[in-house]
This record gives C-alpha cells, structure tokens and sequence, in this order.
C-alpha cells in the first residue's frame, strides 16, 4: 500500500471490485437463438444487444418501429422463459444512448454523433466518439478529433449513440 492510507486502499479495492463485478460480457453464442425465437414469436421486436451483466443477468435491449412498450418486455421475457433458470433477465429499450451493433444501425443514424469502444488500441486510443459518416458492410466511419477514421466491425468491443444529438 505504498502511498495510500488504509483507508483510501479499502476504498481503492472495492471500487475496482465492483468494477470488475458489473463489467459487461457480450452474449456471442445464443445471441441468434434468442434473435430467431423472438423473430418467430415477436416478428416486429428487433434485438439491439443481448450481454450479461455480473454473470448471471441476462440483458436485452430492443426495439419496435413504434416505441417499445411494456407489453413488448413483457412479451420477450416470456418468450426466453427458459433462460430464467440460469439468468435473470433484464428487457429495456434502447434510450437515448442506443447500442449500434448491426452496419444497418450505423447506416440508419450516419450523422448522429457515437461512441466507439475498440477491443485493442487504434493510434494509441481505445474509444473514439465523433459523429457518423458512413457505414458499409465492413465497417464505420467515423469524424473524431483524430480525423476521419474506418473502423471494421470486428475492431469494435461495444459502440452506442451518444446522448444529446
């Protein structure tokens, strides 16, 4: 504890504890079980991100071309039923700071400003956050304050709309 008080190491500790207790794992392999049960039983409700949270919180974040409604959480949770024995489960609409996951939904706000998370730095820089300028099918590009970056899909850990815009 070399510099620190007791104290300010309990301190230290536990916020990093907590940290690591709430990071977030995004969901890769049943990610296209739940999308083919909910497009089967929900064909309206689009599934924006699947992760678990804390390792046993299962977490979607959906969409409906209307608004999402409490019926549609409702709706979802009873279609993934069968995850409740290992997860809870969590169902919320996007907000304001909606996660991009999909080339469509970079497409669909290419002007909106967003938040990229990188898996591994990219010219010194984990996360980049400027405003969308285009999208394929490869990947995004984005205007940050390092200029005009592409990023592959695979590059990015997490991204989201950032709030405001």
């Amino acid at each position: 504890m070399p510099g620190r008080t007791r104290r300010q190491y309990r301190k230290w500790a536990l916020a990093h504890f907590f940290y690591d207790l709430v990071r977030r794992t995004p969901l890769n392999a049943p990610t296209s079980e739940i999308e083919e049960r909910l497009a089967a039983g929900a064909p309206d409700v689009e599934v924006l991100l699947v992760e678990v949270v804390s390792g046993d919180t299962l977490r979607l974040f959906i969409d409906h071309p209307e608004g999402i409604t409490f019926e549609h959480c409702a709706q979802v949770t009873a279609l993934l039923s069968e995850y409740s024995a290992t997860y809870s489960i969590e169902v919320s609409s996007p907000g304001e700071d909606r996660p991009l996951t999909k080339p469509q939904h970079f497409s669909r706000f290419l002007g909106h400003r967003a938040k990229l998370r990188l898996r591994e730095a990219r010219d010194g820089h984990k996360s980049l956050t400027g405003e969308l300028v285009g999208a394929s099918e490869q990947e995004v590009t984005i205007a940050a304050g390092e200029g005009v970056v592409s990023i592959p899909y695979e590059l990015i850990d997490r991204s989201n709309l950032v709030p405001g815009d």
